[in-house]
């Protein structure tokens, strides 16, 4: 304990000499007052910190200042916990893992475990959006939308569920899935394993994810989607999250927008999720490494707009169920792609609303598609364009891993 605790002193001398080379005597200054148990110092520096991480585009920053932002975000949850803010200093952490650098990940996740363990068992309702948690009975309503065909197809774009369509295979052999799909960069639908997923009822229980997750800050995304002009993120609690997916009066009255948690390490975050899933054997294809894990937890209607990714990708349907359509990687000049680099990897079309005169080759692109069902993984490769719409709240994760030969891809 004692060598843990010298390690940990050194990690932050060392990173407060970094911030003082970087010029911030003031934070260094607000600090050590924060270390002797002045919480509007920590805020401060915390304030510096914010301003270092906002002060150009996000790959500029000193990573030093993520580090500084996590060291200010400890201090203070560590003041507001000792005055009994549960809450306030459990968000002080998320953000500090939010936006933070990798130095103190590990000092972050020891101080969320200290302030969970302390409240195991103690009554506390987490806050919703509403002021209260989610109906249990609106929350299972929403899982069980769209099991129709024929509601589907009403929801969907032109030409969806009547052409080609993404094969499907029940528990194949890694060696199968390898020569038939992942050598040959040909999209899969694998069902039946996941199975012994925990995830699989666990994310259906309200009262789990509240009680695991309620009071923990996550990031969001509220609007149709992200090339869309009203797209915006918000900060917001996991409760409130529940809520605006349970809640279907929600959509009406935010002018459609819908709220998402898309493309978010939520596992590196709140560690008890990520004990409900399992990496499947198949990521392993190729010898590669993992290159993300990532979580989309959203109601009915969310879509992900025509993209494609550079990595292999299973995603998992753990809840709920959601339409996807594939185009190849041959085809990417028929589908119009952002020209500006920030969106490259993003078609201009919205295919909600194709606008033929202005798109005309994407009439005659050819796609599969598919409703992926909740149990299912889809293997999506590297460079096939994708289109997605939720059918139903839906909780999925996404696997990105890259082979051995295209990892700098």
């Amino acid at each position: 304990m004692g060598d843990e605790r010298a390690a940990e002193e050194t990690r932050r001398a060392a990173l407060l000499r970094q911030i003082t080379e970087e010029g911030g005597f003031a934070f260094v200054s607000s600090v050590e007052k924060a270390a002797a148990g002045d919480l509007r110092a920590a805020e401060a520096a915390r304030e510096m910190a914010w301003e270092q991480l906002h002060s150009g585009p996000w790959h500029e920053v000193v990573p030093a200042w993520r580090d500084a932002y996590a060291m200010a975000c400890l201090h203070v949850a560590e003041l507001k916990s000792s005055q009994g803010e549960r809450r306030e200093a459990l968000k002080a952490l998320d953000m500090g893992l939010i936006m933070g650098g990798q130095l103190l990940r590990a000092d972050l996740d020891s101080a969320i475990d200290r302030i969970m363990l302390v409240n195991l068992g103690q009554s506390q309702p987490s806050e919703s959006a509403s002021g209260s948690v989610p109906a249990p009975a609106s929350w299972q309503q929403s899982l069980c939308l769209n099991k129709d065909i024929h509601e589907v197809v009403r929801v969907l774009p032109r030409k969806s569920l009547i052409g080609k369509k993404i094969e499907r295979r029940e528990i194949i052999s890694f060696e199968a899935f390898t020569r038939d799909y992942f050598m040959k960069e040909r999209p899969v639908i694998i069902t039946g394993c996941m199975e012994s997923w925990p995830a699989r009822t666990k994310w259906k229980d309200l009262n789990y994810l509240i009680n695991l997750a309620g009071d923990r800050t996550v990031p969001v995304e509220v609007g149709k989607n992200y090339v869309c002009a009203d797209w915006k993120q918000e900060l917001i609690t996991f409760s409130q999250l529940l809520d605006r997916i349970s809640n279907p009066n929600f959509n009406n009255t935010n002018n459609g927008s819908t709220t998402y948690l898309a493309q978010h390490p939520l596992f590196d975050q709140i560690k008890g999720l990520k004990e409900d899933i399992m990496v499947p054997e198949y990521c392993y294809a190729g010898g590669g490494e993992m290159q993300a894990l990532n979580a989309w937890f959203g109601p009915y209607g969310t879509v992900t707009p025509l993209h494609h990714d550079p990595h292999h990708n299973i995603f998992a349907q753990v809840v709920g169920r959601k339409y996807v359509r594939l185009y190849d990687a041959s085809i990417k000049e028929d589908l119009y792609p952002h020209e500006e680099s920030l969106l490259f990897n993003t078609s201009q079309v919205d295919l909600d609303q194709v606008d033929q005169e202005e798109f005309p080759k994407m009439e005659n692109a050819e796609f599969v598609d598919c409703v992926l069902e909740e149990g299912e993984m889809l293997y999506i490769p590297p460079k096939w364009w994708h289109y997605v719409k939720s059918l139903s709240t839906s909780f999925s994760v996404s696997f990105w891993w890259a082979a051995i030969n295209n990892k700098d891809i």
